[in-house]
């Protein structure tokens, strides 16, 4: 088969959320339980995300502490 008639990664992965979406419908799972795995499966395929994501939120959480004078700034 030639390169441009093999899809797109793009294509790829909306194919596989569409069946995804579609088994989770078939079967009762309600959307909020649907996007909470979508999310823990793309989280637990890149490591290190989750870290840096919880790094990021701690900064943030730390920057509105010390702006709100709770915290000293050294």
């Amino acid at each position: 088969m030639p390169e441009s008639a093999q899809p797109s990664w793009q294509a790829e992965v909306g194919d596989l959320l569409v069946r995804a979406a579609q088994a989770c419908s078939q079967h009762g799972v309600d959307l909020d339980a649907f996007m909470q795995s979508a999310w823990s499966a793309y989280i637990g395929a890149r490591p290190g995300l989750k870290e840096h994501l919880e790094e990021l939120q701690l900064r943030t959480q730390l920057d509105e502490l010390r702006r709100s004078g709770k915290v000293g700034t050294a």
